[in-house]
């Protein structure tokens, strides 16, 4: 082969390996603005006047900005809900060697978001679902001018009931998180098509987890009549939802069905890596590589290890020190640990508390 092509070569690797990795980073981009958005940054007016940006809002695609743009008072919502699904995921996972860390800055929950384990999908579906939880809610409350409450149903619902009240508009939300949140995906290989897999499984999530809520009309507090509308799941339900298909989660491979022009559009799909598995639902959470172990710090992963980590001493269960501290052992410390206590209501209106002092005894991981 002549230096010519060599290098001609060499040029095509780098190119393809630099793109890849710009489309990894691109990834859940928008998280960033998790740090810089405000009441201040609306991006217009009531009367479509462009107000000035954050500079730190260029970490949104120009898709994402024309949709904010297009929807005056929905980036609040969507950072409140990024709010929702950072606090969720630490909650659902503060037992775990991976408790959902995140820092500063655009790369909120890390490196791990480059990689196609567990712990991706669930990033990605409780974001996608925390934007559309809360940009339905923002609807039904009048934070959003482009959208009001889901007054679709309407009449009678049953012999003893109607449709009436405010519904959450889940459909609004469900429609602009897929727009707003999908954006940032490209490409046609096996990371977009689980990240795109992951966003519509948080959405759904929510759309599903639906509750029909009602109030009694009647004489002396009887119930003679009832109206219902629909409301949205509480988020600790949706983050409990999607912890379960995070212990179920899917391991896939990337399936193509051929090149027959009359199904192109179902060209590029996930298939089970066991070929005995059952596809993975759209409710199900899939991944396509195996996670770190999460117990000593990497810098190339960007795992922080479980050294000084708070264990149950007693417990035989994943927040146990054996499991754990990965069976490194634990020291054991006490602190002093003084709280308010014995509280009283004096009428009106005035709680008067004592100081109570008492010793806890910690576990942490070595």
């Amino acid at each position: 082969m002549s230096p010519v092509a060599l290098m001609l070569g060499a040029c095509v690797l780098a190119f393809s390996s630099l793109s890849h990795t710009l489309a990894v980073n691109n990834s859940g981009r928008w998280w960033g603005i998790i740090n810089v958005a405000s009441s201040t940054n609306l991006l217009t007016d009531s009367k479509n006047v462009q107000l000035v940006l954050d500079p730190s809002l260029q970490l949104l695609s120009r898709k994402q900005r024309k949709l904010i743009r297009q929807n005056p008072g929905i980036l609040h919502s969507i950072s409140s809900g990024l709010q929702s699904a950072i606090k969720e995921c630490k909650w659902q996972f503060r037992n775990r060697r991976w408790n959902c860390p995140t820092g500063p800055g655009p790369n909120v929950f890390g490196k791990i978001v480059n990689r196609g384990c567990r712990e991706t999908a669930f990033i990605f579906a409780i974001t996608s679902a925390g934007v559309t939880h809360s940009v339905a809610r923002s609807c039904s409350e009048g934070s959003i001018e482009s959208c009001t409450c889901d007054y679709r149903r309407r009449g009678p619902g049953g012999p003893d009931w109607h449709w009436g009240g405010c519904s959450d508009n889940v459909d609004f939300g469900r429609v602009f998180g897929r727009e707003f949140v999908d954006s940032n995906e490209k490409g046609r290989d096996l990371r977009f098509l689980m990240n795109l897999h992951n966003n519509e499984a948080g959405r759904l999530t929510v759309f599903s987890e639906m509750r029909q809520e009602c109030k009694c009309h009647g004489m002396s507090g009887s119930c003679t009549v009832k109206t219902c509308w629909m409301r949205l799941p509480t988020f600790r339900t949706v983050g409990d939802f999607l912890k379960d298909r995070f212990d179920g989660a899917s391991r896939v491979i990337y399936g193509n069905k051929g090149s027959n022009r009359a199904s192109r559009v179902e060209l590029h799909h996930l298939e089970p890596e066991n070929p005995a598995h059952k596809p993975p639902s759209p409710h199900d959470l899939v991944y396509f590589e195996k996670s770190p172990n999460f117990c000593t710090y990497s810098g190339k992963t960007g795992t922080a290890g479980t050294a000084g980590r708070a264990c149950n001493s007693s417990s035989p269960a994943l927040d146990g020190c054996e499991l754990l501290c990965c069976g490194r052992g634990y020291r054991t410390r006490t602190q002093r640990v003084t709280e308010r206590c014995n509280c009283t209501f004096h009428w009106c209106c005035h709680v008067s508390c004592l100081n109570c002092t008492s010793m806890q005894v910690l576990h942490e991981c070595l």
